[in-house]
């Protein structure tokens, strides 16, 4: 009777209910073998050591439930000396000083019913879409099926949930796991449909979790920097969807308030400064000291991550707009994070915190993705970005052309329905090093976007150079990508090295850092762009772009010094058949539909067309074959002059017949270059002066 009566513990003490099997078991045996005695001696002992035992069992059990209780008293007096509340509120707290339950209880009528603070979640939740992965992902979180890096299925995390678990070797599963935007999808769906067991589930999970996962050694998947500024913006979101749920009971407020206070803490004592990290550490303080005022130290923590991204957006961001890491998502991240604190601010009045060029700096950000994704929509995915899909950023424009009244914003995301289409086909981001040419503002456009810029840290790749090009509706030359980040770290080597990018290189080797901006020169029948990089030691990559009439190009690659060896331009394209000419040096891909390119390096004496290993990974964890192939001359002496010529033309029907001569003997590296061109018989030349 006595563990049959406490088994209502399970509901308040699941630390005394883990052995509670097991005493139940004790018992069942020492009953059943009562049973079987037959002497009355053997029965009297029998039920004494059963009596003892009980007794033995009722005092463990109101041990453990009086620890219980006294651990939830610790926990609320630690909250109550965390917080300053409004006089009004306060006297009415410490009325229950006695009492630490009860001063929950107040404390949480406190909450639900304060209107004070604003947060977008507020003005949105209703509004909000739910989709169908929305709905998966919230349902399955019920089941404790979770998803962490959603490139992999979503795993079953036991029914005592096990935070730490690592179904692939790759640690992003875990770090994600523990961003739990699994909780965003119930939130969503709850505010939606308002069945509560959502709010169930994610109360107990928000409380399993807190107890699970103090920040020490043992939990560090759990407390990277980035996924606790993560939570700290998300959790904040949460707050406000589900405080008005009756199973957002004074216990679960306890248990997010002090571990708020706990991420806050911690973020005040990390910065990641001229990284994207350093922008969630900065927001989720942010979000936490603007959403809880009453915490003691809110204002401290609000001063400081202010000053963080003011600090910031000075030195993370160049003056043409992009991110430094040079890496598209990275760069769509860093707008949000940096604006979404600005909004919160806004919403509770302290926008003054930042400077107008604060705002003018995000605009200038949201230029990026106009000037440099494909026409489509698509990313050129240079360094650790991934193409995405077309449109996708046709609701980012929206909010932007409202935020900011730009017209050729409101173009891009109805598709040219509305708005003013922008006033340039060619754009260069000078200090980033990345540089755009398209024909029109066309879906089918062609377009060539080129990267020559600094080193943007882990995101980027030695690949200064490297285009995309884009014609027709098909990325016809697209960037390798990244791949994966952990647990295949030879495949994500592979995809880090110069020679799986359409640039020069010297014996294969990967090159360093070194751009250089010589001639930028749009035109109305010719788009003019040279580089440099000094990639080697003793030789330097001179890269000549010319789009020729808004239709083809002339890529004019030098290898300008004193290095020896095997000089190639490696090129690649989409998946897909190719056929290769080895006595013209062309390559053309083989859609049967659609549009294709050519590419025809000019001939001379020692030049090798040769078929390379080629992969290429619009997706994390995927990958997939397609054609590669380089150019290569041999460089035998430091006084050998080295350049390519190549004609890269995309078409659709026919292969544009392009021929191309260089007029004089220009030195290699000459500030003076011209060729005739003949196209089809029309006939012309041009060149650069540098």
């Amino acid at each position: 009777n006595v563990v049959f009566c406490f088994s209502d513990l399970k509901q308040t003490n699941e630390t005394s209910m883990a052995n509670f099997a097991h005493w139940r078991i004790i018992i069942q045996r020492v009953t059943s073998n009562t049973i079987k005695i037959k002497n009355y001696n053997e029965m009297k002992r029998s039920l004494f050591k059963q009596l003892l035992l009980m007794i033995i069992l009722f005092c463990f059990l109101f041990e453990n439930g009086f620890a219980q209780q006294k651990g939830n008293s610790s926990e609320i007096e630690k909250l109550l000396s965390r917080i300053n509340l409004p006089e009004n509120r306060l006297e009415q707290i410490t009325l229950f000083a006695e009492n630490p339950e009860k001063s929950a209880k107040e404390l949480l009528n406190y909450y639900k019913n304060r209107t004070a603070v604003k947060h977008p979640i507020n003005l949105t939740t209703k509004k909000e879409i739910v989709t169908d992965k929305d709905l998966k992902w919230a349902n399955d979180a019920l089941q404790h099926i979770f998803v962490g890096q959603p490139a992999y299925p979503s795993h079953f995390c036991g029914e005592d949930i096990d935070w730490s678990s690592r179904p692939v070797p790759d640690n992003e599963w875990v770090w994600q796991l523990n961003r739990m935007y699994f909780w965003n999808s119930m939130a969503k769906v709850y505010a939606k449909i308002g069945d509560e067991k959502y709010a169930k589930e994610w109360c107990e999970q928000l409380i399993d979790w807190t107890r699970k996962n103090p920040n020490n050694e043992d939990h560090k998947y759990a407390w990277r920097s980035i996924e606790t500024g993560i939570r700290g913006y998300n959790w904040t979101g949460l707050y406000h969807q589900f405080i008005q749920s009756p199973h957002f009971t004074p216990e679960v407020l306890v248990a997010f308030l002090n571990s708020m206070y706990d991420h806050a803490e911690f973020l005040m004592t990390e910065y990641r400064s001229r990284s994207n990290w350093g922008l969630m550490e900065a927001e989720g303080m942010a979000f936490i000291a603007i959403n809880f005022p009453e915490f003691v130290d809110s204002e401290k923590w609000k001063t400081e991550a202010f000053r963080r991204l003011n600090n910031e957006i000075n030195i993370q961001v160049y003056p043409d707009g992009h991110q430094r890491e040079l890496a598209m998502g990275y760069h769509l991240g860093c707008i949000r994070w940096f604006f979404r604190t600005y909004e919160l601010a806004k919403l509770n009045g302290i926008e003054n915190a930042f400077p107008e060029s604060y705002l003018e700096m995000i605009e200038l950000m949201c230029e990026v993705p106009m000037k440099l994704c494909l026409p489509d929509g698509t990313n050129a995915q240079f360094g650790d970005a991934w193409a995405g899909t077309p449109g996708q950023h046709s609701d980012k424009f929206l909010e932007w052309s409202k935020q900011f009244a730009r017209h050729d914003f409101l173009y891009l995301a109805t598709e040219g329905e509305q708005g003013i289409k922008p006033n340039k086909t060619a754009f260069a981001l000078k200090e980033s090093g990345l540089y755009s040419l398209r024909s029109s503002w066309d879906k089918d456009a062609i377009c060539l976007v080129l990267k020559c810029g600094p080193d943007g840290g882990g995101h980027s790749q030695p690949d200064n150079g490297t285009f995309a090009l884009y014609a027709g509706g098909r990325n016809l030359m697209p960037d390798a990508g990244s791949y994966i980040y952990s647990g295949n770290p030879e495949g994500r080597k592979w995809f880090r090295q110069t020679k799986v990018h359409q640039t020069l290189t010297l014996n294969g080797e990967d090159t360093k850092y070194a751009p250089k901006l010589l001639k930028w020169q749009p035109g109305e029948n010719l788009d003019l762009l040279v580089v440099e990089n000094a990639g080697y030691e003793n030789l330097t990559h001179r890269r000549s772009v010319f789009f020729v009439d808004k239709k083809y190009f002339i890529i004019v690659d030098e290898a300008i010094g004193t290095g020896i060896g095997d000089v190639d331009i490696h090129f690649q394209l989409a998946p897909g058949d190719a056929v290769f000419n080895d006595k013209e040096f062309s390559v053309k891909s083989d859609f049967k539909e659609g549009w294709n390119v050519f590419v025809q390096t000019q001939k001379q004496n020692g030049l090798e067309l040769t078929e390379e290993e080629g992969w290429v990974s619009f997706v994390y964890t995927k990958k997939e074959p397609r054609p590669a192939f380089r150019y290569r001359l041999k460089k035998e002496n430091d006084s050998e002059q080295i350049r390519f010529v190549t004609v890269v033309a995309p078409f659709e029907k026919e292969i544009p017949n392009i021929k191309v001569e260089i007029v004089g003997d220009p030195k290699i590296g000459s500030s003076i270059l011209q060729f005739k061109i003949d196209e089809n018989g029309m006939k012309k030349i041009i060149g650069y002066s540098l």
